[in-house]
């Protein structure tokens, strides 16, 4: 046989230790966790203005290669990017080992810090992202733009090189209801010869998509506030998300967006009237899950997810203007940040999350990325508050509270 067969299944945490980078994908949802392993085929980019539409036919090509090559792991793996334009990274794995959900006892300890001190420099500075904030309010003042979602980063550097996969058992150990994910990246396109690896590395609190057989489902999140250490106030926070017209407006804008991306693809969807509250331990979120079934068993869980993508939670409203405001106003490329990660399969199963509470990592760097969503009532000052929460993700994960260890 060309290709290996799929591995035994394991205890989840034993794929996680498994991990290396620079030679694996991990990707842990709630149900499910999945460690593959080499590259059997790379998915070349299609190219052109329509290269995100023609992805999942590329896909679908490279996986019945593989199958015609007696390659008995046929799932392509990986991320793509926010801008459509720009290569996705998707490669069918030399093998792949699947277990249950990755339950990270008490007794897992979180390693703290992972180096002894970082530089950390925003992308912009707090001040300019308060400019930008105010200046997509006035376009959305003078036009038809309704919502746009701007985002910061934070790039931090360390002496000491950085142990992901210590990173990755943080991650997981304190998002246990998210998608933690690990993708091998290619080096960037001005990146010099020696840079070395990147990896694309992350706990995301939201379903992109996700198709097993016939059942679809979305669970986009949308409107946020930080959490509280103090109970009472924690409950009071999130009691005011849940009736805050800013943030209604928001998550239905999103709701909007994602049902009618789908209902081409799907019958019987269902979508919720009300949004609910769900938690990460450092923020609230409003949240409603969609669900359907699928019209056609050709439609790839990659399909839906490329339809969706991106949706106005991680882009704007309506979705051309939006762009356009984040190219005027956001000072960097967000490279994979804001697109999905996951994985598919010869059937068209698989799972997508939104690349989001991420940070792109090299051996003595990372850049962490955080954004808000800016509609009418938008207050440059809470949004800016918003991306700092958002950073904490990945800050704890490494071990970091807000300002600990760090020198500007």
């Amino acid at each position: 046989m060309a290709g290996t067969s799929c591995a035994p299944r394991m205890l989840a945490a034993q794929l996680l230790e498994s991990y290396e980078a620079g030679s694996s994908f991990f990707f842990a949802s709630p149900k499910r966790t999945l460690l593959a392993r080499g590259t059997f085929a790379t998915v070349p980019h299609p190219g052109g203005a329509n290269a995100l539409a023609r992805l999942p036919e590329r896909v679908a090509a490279v996986l019945n290669e593989a199958r015609e090559a007696d390659h008995d792991i046929p799932v392509a793996v990986g991320a793509v990017p926010f801008d459509s334009a720009l290569p996705a990274q998707l490669v069918v794995p030399m093998t792949i080992q699947r277990a249950g959900p990755l339950e990270l006892g008490s007794d897992v300890a979180i390693q703290r810090p992972l180096a002894e001190r970082y530089t950390v420099q925003p992308v912009p500075e707090p001040a300019a992202y308060l400019d930008g904030v105010a200046q997509a309010l006035k376009l959305m003042g003078s036009g038809p733009l309704r919502k746009v979602v701007l985002s910061r980063a934070l790039q931090l550097s360390t002496a000491t090189p950085i142990d992901l996969r210590q990173l990755l058992r943080n991650l997981a150990r304190r998002n246990p209801t998210g998608y933690t994910f690990a993708v091998d990246l290619p080096p960037a396109l001005d990146a010099a010869p020696d840079a070395g690896r990147r990896t694309l590395i992350g706990a995301s609190p939201e379903l992109l998509v996700s198709r097993s057989g016939f059942q679809v489902v979305a669970n986009p999140l949308a409107g946020t506030t930080p959490r509280s250490a103090d109970p009472i106030e924690d409950q009071a926070r999130a009691a005011a998300l849940r009736v805050s017209p800013k943030d209604l407006h928001e998550h239905a804008v999103v709701i909007d967006s994602v049902a009618e991306a789908l209902r081409p693809y799907c019958k019987n969807l269902v979508v919720p009237q009300e949004p609910s509250l769900v938690s990460t331990p450092t923020l609230w979120h409003l949240s409603t899950r969609i669900s359907g079934e699928l019209l056609d068993p050709s439609i790839s869980s990659l399909m839906l997810a490329v339809a969706m993508h991106p949706t106005p939670a991680v882009c704007g409203y309506p979705a051309e203007l939006a762009h356009e405001a984040i190219d005027t106003i956001e000072p960097f490329d967000r490279g994979f940040y804001t697109g999905t990660v996951g994985w598919c399969d010869a059937n068209g199963d698989g799972q997508w999350a939104v690349t989001i509470r991420c940070a792109e990592a090299s051996e003595h760097s990372l850049r962490l990325f955080a954004g808000a969503g800016i509609v009418a009532g938008s207050k440059p000052e809470s949004e800016l508050a918003e991306t700092e929460a958002k950073f904490r993700t990945m800050l704890q994960a490494m071990g970091l509270g807000q300002g600990v260890g760090v020198q500007p």
